[in-house]
């Protein structure tokens, strides 16, 4: 395959043109979809590979665990690697070592192989992960680049969506080593389709330098624009996951309702992120990033400051549990796709480490709400409060980073 296969023409001036490489939308939604499937298509099948093993279910959990750390410290590597090696060795080298984690998992014996294959399954599912963002920050005209990402995150959404319906069926059927194998062809189609459709589309330097990851690190932690909009990017975005660890509580324990309800609550709250990524896409060139990007956030603070009064007051019902959410979840779709691109445009010589940066961000602060909506008896109060509490730290460093970046553009 040569290395321009794809590629697009784009005019510079009189007499002057360059080569633009192509990558095609739905491979890298593919692409980033292997790492999230993986997490949640094997939930659902927790027990039953407890059971098969001889495992305790705390020991199964830490399969879940370790996969999310996997994600999230992987994605460090493969930023600033891709920044001097290239986008497109990174990820074939990240697909590979996803198939072979998933093969590795299928034919565990014992809970420490699986825990050791679900590792490596991380660590090669989150090159996709961090990988697809830079490389639609690489092919994307400036005008193109959060729309895109809009329809890629909206489109990325199927996956949390359908994956634990498809690990029912698998376990149900055939069994939960079936849930690998599937996930192994997956990356291994993935592989091949990266291989034949997929051009370089960074501008590696060629040479890898312990001191260079550093260095780019500090460079990026050292600019107020990139931890501004990183840190209001996790806040106003994956502390949604608080809504996902309380909503089977809150729902079922506190609002009496089935648990068989439980799962459509959840796919509604899912359709408020996809309707928010739409509404960016559509709105981008005519009201501008910068007011989607506060606007969704304030939307944000607005609905979780309301769940928590209504929570205080006593008055929570299905109806305002489900609308604040569903209006949450609306904001963090909207506020998602400019974020990213603000965050990642900081510095265009680091796009890769800029993009795993983020990504281990948005892990860590997901991480982090997850544990505290856990604390005390009333799971809606604690939900309310790191949502609100979350949403608002979002807005703070999401007014700074603007600030900041606007000061820097009047000084040159």
């Amino acid at each position: 395959m040569k290395a321009d296969a794809g590629a697009q023409r784009v005019e510079n001036g009189p007499g002057r043109s360059s080569v633009a490489p192509r990558a095609p939308i739905w491979l890298l939604v593919l692409i980033a979809l292997s790492g999230t499937l993986a997490m949640h298509m094997f939930v659902p099948a927790l027990p039953n590979a407890a059971q098969d093993l001889g495992a305790s279910i705390q020991a199964m959990q830490m399969t879940i665990s370790l996969y999310i750390m996997g994600l999230a410290f992987g994605q460090l590597i493969y930023g600033p690697l891709s920044d001097s090696l290239g986008r497109r060795p990174l990820l074939m080298g990240g697909l590979a070592l996803y198939s072979m984690g998933g093969f590795a998992a299928a034919f565990a014996p014992d809970v420490h192989t699986l825990l050791a294959a679900r590792l490596l399954q991380a660590l090669g599912g989150c090159a996709g992960l961090v990988l697809g963002r830079a490389i639609v920050r690489d092919t994307a005209r400036a005008d193109e680049v959060v729309q895109k990402l809009a329809l890629m995150n909206l489109m990325l959404m199927v996956g949390p969506g359908v994956a634990p319906l498809v690990g029912s069926v698998l376990t149900a059927t055939l069994g939960w080593r079936y849930i690998f194998l599937l996930l192994a062809a997956l990356g291994a189609v993935t592989l091949v389709l990266t291989w034949k459709l997929l051009p370089e589309t960074g501008r590696g330097a060629g040479s890898v330098k312990a001191a260079s990851f550093a260095r780019d690190y500090r460079r990026l932690l050292r600019s107020p624009s990139f931890v501004g909009f990183a840190l209001g990017g996790g806040c106003s975005t994956t502390s949604f996951y608080a809504i996902v660890a309380a909503a089977p509580f809150i729902f079922t324990t506190q609002l009496h309702r089935p648990l068989s309800e439980v799962g459509l609550y959840l796919g509604l709250l899912m359709v408020g992120i996809s309707l928010g990524n739409v509404i960016t896409s559509r709105l981008i060139r005519t009201v501008g990033i910068e007011r989607l990007l506060i606007g969704g956030n304030a939307a944000s603070v607005a609905s979780a400051c309301a769940l928590l009064l209504v929570v205080l007051l006593g008055g929570l019902t299905v109806g305002f549990a489900l609308g604040l959410m569903f209006v949450f979840t609306l904001g963090a779709g909207m506020s998602s796709p400019a974020a990213l691109n603000k965050a990642i445009s900081v510095d265009s010589t680091l796009t890769g480490s800029a993009a795993g940066l983020y990504g281990f961000t948005q892990m860590a602060v997901g991480a982090l709400c997850t544990s505290l909506v856990g604390l005390g008896h009333n799971p809606a109060l604690a939900a309310a409060c790191v949502l609100a509490v979350a949403a608002i730290l979002g807005q703070i460093a999401f007014r700074m980073a603007l600030r900041k970046e606007q000061a820097t553009r009047l000084a040159y």
